[in-house]
């Protein structure tokens, strides 16, 4: 609810929680990775732990993990001597024999529900046998709320100890196209910044954060036992029409309605804020102080009230006024006479601002009911029920009430029930040092109402989520999906009608062209029942009676059926024969944890990131036939004058080396060279064409720079003079291909590999290593081998080598996953982000970079440096113009 920018709070990315530093003796956690993916604001993160036990006894291992509170724990797996072992969503009725067998035998697992600000955690353990492995699995799912215009994705990151082999991968595909993409978060700062790496096209983007085991420790919130602190992905996406976008998948659909170009809605807002003797100390003075800022923000168009309340009630006018200067004044200085005192008498002060709103219907806004408390009504009318019952006939359906709740003495699920009976939310206020700052950031949420009585209406479709809204505000987003009746989409009209001030407005969706999924975002199924499962359950806590138990039984029946640990299942982890059953559920909001004792061993774990652009693409040549073979015929700006000299044609084949050849093959050139030349190149035998296409990203939304590299060269990857350090890599014979052979230098040793097998060159020995998941170090350099990629790390310097495979052949691209510092470090993966400016686009697009400005053609290439390679667009210039020298100075003689 309210502005522009969708913030993907990567929620909790989560990561493992310890409460002890494990032996690195006893256990090894050599792998923690963290991968999720973002379709259409539906999030489904994967955490991966595996952890050795090098004692020469079995020990119990406990996996522990913090999980966002919005999200659904919807699988679990543990993978032990090759056996996988399933957790099954089951109705809490069902599993809780096991739970309690569990406890009464001082089992260390069964339920844990610490619940934190925006975190919920989960644990679970398991026996494992010496000198065996186990692999943790937690994936759960969770649809992106749009908050001040952002969609957030935050990544919790505490593991007690920093891991070797830790990453986080994200992946955002939004079809509508994303306009805003930042990492923000107390990971993403000073010695950790260089750890993170983001791409993004029109449609796309990856976030990496690879930390190494040094930047784990010495970050500004990481010490010897690892990191502690959040990465936060924001983006918003691009809104073409007011009426938003509507995907569909299999019968089903989702409708994003977030309209922006709207005029804003005088509102009256009442504030009835909480001064009784617990409000004492702190809490009082904070919420003093958030009052005095949000009043700054009215309107001069909106009418407020203000009132105060212990077991009496106190007013600063006993009527809604007009924000004037003069007023905003006036109730500053009563905001500052506020004094803790007395009891709390919650029904008589909502009904009385209830009271003053309703004397104030003015035509054309929006009114507003917020209430401040942070304790249990003690005074008046103290039977929670009937107090939600006069509220409920006080209101009347005409107006939101927002309840916020301070601290964790209140009765939070009393006021979440109130809000929902009133078409409102309730929100708790964390007692600490930024309270005022979420007071005030949720008065921002709904500071700037735009419509009101919104209706969706989807003529043609069945078993809808919710379709009607009594407000909808700058910044935030309404959601709604369904089913299609027969999946005719032909049959299938929406239309969304609302309220604009005073006049009656209607989104016709005739013209709007419902998208079919693609593989990406094949889970429209998966949005419609995490919607529905949430919203039923927020039904079963407002209703009574009948209405209650039928939202109850399709609650869970759908949590069953799609597999979600809610409120209402639980999810038992089944073990190896001879182990107790885990059962794990979802807490409530404030429920306080549940700790079984424990005398297991504790470990933690963690997570990485970066990224480097390549790719392939399409260079096209014009041939003619001749007596002999053929020529080509392209644009150049300069005059091969010899081809028997020119090193591009040796040997049958086309090198790299020249630029003027790929100034022939791509035909562009400076715009200050002379006019340009068609060259007719004496007819030849054709050669075999060795061709392979690079990225050169950039940091803003803008096109990556792209450029093709000739012939079966070497490049100059990353030479680290500082750390001698060299890394090479050999292209290989595969059209629009990668490199088939990498070579590590060190001052002690030499790696060699290729997508096969690992060889180490160490004084007089050589070792050759094929197996995954095995780690290889020597003295500075650690090289760990993956089904799919290749990652090593050297001190300050993390590079990762995807495996790709074209047609039978397998070949690496280098990723950049952890840039030096060090700025004389040189080669292809140590360019900066490409800066240029767009400054013609008819009748063709040219643009300036470093002062030179050439022809660029708009083409579409293959981007390597992502595991799906998926295809991107880019701007394709000559490689030196895109590397800023000649392409000569990246070639190296041997590998």
């Amino acid at each position: 609810m309210a502005r522009a920018v969708v913030q993907v709070t990567l929620f909790g990315l989560l990561l493992a929680l310890v409460t002890t530093l494990p032996n690195k003796d006893d256990w090894d956690i050599y792998s923690f990775h963290i991968n999720s993916t973002v379709s259409s604001r539906y999030a489904t993160t994967v955490i991966t732990s595996r952890v050795a036990n090098r004692m020469d006894e079995s020990k119990e291992i406990e996996f522990q993990v913090r999980i966002p509170k919005n999200a659904f724990i919807s699988k679990f797996r543990m993978f032990i001597d090759g056996q996988a072992y399933d957790g099954v969503v089951k109705s809490k009725e069902a599993a809780k024999q096991q739970y309690t067998d569990a406890v009464s035998q001082g089992q260390s697992a069964g339920i844990v529900s610490s619940v934190g600000r925006t975190l919920e955690e989960f644990k679970t353990s398991v026996n494992v046998a010496a000198h065996k492995k186990v692999t943790f699995e937690l994936t759960y799912e969770e649809l992106l709320k749009r908050k001040l215009g952002k969609y957030e994705l935050q990544i919790h990151a505490r593991p007690m100890q920093p891991v070797k082999d830790f990453k986080v991968d994200v992946y955002i595909h939004e079809k509508a196209g994303i306009n805003i993409m930042e990492v923000k978060g107390g990971l993403s700062t000073n010695a950790m910044a260089n750890a993170i790496t983001k791409t993004h096209s029109d449609t796309q983007a990856w976030v990496y954060f690879y930390p190494t085991e040094d930047q784990q420790k010495t970050c500004d919130r990481c010490g010897e036992q690892g990191m502690n602190g959040d990465l936060v992905i924001v983006y918003d996406v691009n809104r073409d029409n007011s009426f938003g976008d509507i995907k569909k998948s299999s019968g089903y659909f989702v409708h994003h309605f977030a309209p922006s170009d709207l005029a804003r809605i005088p509102k009256n807002v009442a504030f009835i804020i909480d001064q009784s003797g617990s409000m004492h100390g702190r809490k009082i003075q904070q919420t003093r102080t958030a009052l005095i800022r949000i009043l700054n923000d009215l309107a001069e168009e909106d009418h407020f009230g203000l009132i105060t309340f212990d077991s009496s009630i106190f007013h600063w006018k006993r009527e809604l006024v007009q924000a004037t200067e003069e007023n905003l004044a006036s109730a500053k200085t009563f905001a500052l006479q506020i004094q803790d005192r007395g009891a709390t008498d919650i029904n008589q002060a909502v009904l009385e601002g209830a009271r003053m709103l309703n004397a104030n219907p003015r035509e054309g806004s929006a009114s507003i009911l917020i209430l401040l408390t942070d304790g249990d009504p003690t005074s008046g009318v103290t039977n929670l029920e009937v107090i939600q019952s006069n509220v409920r006939k006080a209101i009347a359906g005409e107006f939101p009430l927002y309840c916020l709740g301070f601290g964790f003495d209140v009765n939070f699920e009393f006021l979440e029930k109130m809000s929902l009976q009133n078409n409102g939310v309730a929100r708790r206020i964390y007692e600490d040092s930024d309270a005022e700052l979420q007071l005030k950031g949720f008065y921002e949420e709904v500071a700037t109402p735009l419509l009101t009585d919104v209706t969706m209406v989807y003529e043609g479709g069945i078993n809808l989520t919710q379709t009607n809204f009594s407000q909808y505000y700058n910044g935030s987003e309404i959601v709604v999906a369904g089913q299609i009746t027969d999946n005719d989409i032909g049959t299938f009209t929406p239309q969304v009608v609302a309220v604009s001030r005073n006049r009656k407005v209607v989104f016709p969706g005739t013209n709007v062209t419902v998208e079919s999924a693609d593989v990406a975002d094949s889970n429209i199924q998966r949005v419609w029942a995490y919607l529905t499962v949430k919203q039923l359950l927020e039904k079963e806590l407002r209703l009574s009676g009948p209405e209650k138990e039928s939202a109850k039984k399709e609650a869970l029946e759908l949590s069953l059926k799609y597999s979600f640990v809610t409120p209402l299942t639980s999810m038992v982890v089944t073990k190896p024969p001879g182990e107790s059953s885990d059962v794990l559920h979802k807490p409530k909001e404030g429920e306080a944890p549940q700790i079984p004792t424990s005398n297991a061993g504790h470990y933690g774990l963690r997570a990485r990131s970066g990224g480097f652009f390549a790719g392939y693409g399409a260079g096209k040549f014009k041939l003619r036939k001749g007596a002999a073979g053929f020529a080509i015929n392209k644009l150049a700006s300069t005059v091969v004058d010899d081809l028997d000299d020119n090193p591009i044609f040796a040997k049958g084949e086309m090198d790299l080396g020249s630029s003027v050849f790929h100034s022939i093959q791509r035909g562009y050139m400076p715009r200050q060279t002379v006019r340009p030349t068609r060259i007719s190149l004496p007819i030849f035998t054709l050669p075999v064409l060795h061709f392979h296409q690079f990225f050169l990203k950039t940091e803003s939304l803008s096109l990556p720079l792209c450029y093709g590299v000739y012939g079966l060269v070497s490049l100059k990857l990353l030479h680290h003079p500082n750390k001698a350090l060299f890394v090479n890599g050999e292209l290989d014979e595969v059209l629009l291909g990668g490199f088939k052979r990498i070579a590590i230098h060190t001052a002690a040793a030499h790696f060699e590999f290729d997508a096969v097998k690992t060889i180490v060159r160490d004084g007089q020995s050589t070792v050759e290593y094929l197996q995954q998941d095995e780690v290889v170090s020597r003295n500075s350099v650690t090289v760990i081998r993956r089904a799919k990629e290749i990652d090593v790390v050297s001190e300050d310097t993390r590079i990762v080598f995807l495996i790709h495979e074209k047609e039978g052949n397998f070949y690496l691209w280098p990723v950049i996953r952890q840039q030096p510092m060090d700025t004389n470090v040189t080669g292809i993966l140590a360019l900066k982000p490409a800066v240029y400016e767009e400054v013609q686009q008819t009748p063709s697009t040219i643009l300036k970079i470093q002062n030179t400005e050439v022809i660029a053609t708009r083409s579409t290439t293959a981007d390597y440096s992502i595991t799906s390679a998926p295809t991107l667009d880019c701007w394709s210039v000559p490689s030196e113009f895109a590397l800023q020298r000649p392409i000569n100075e990246f070639i190296v003689t041997q590998i």
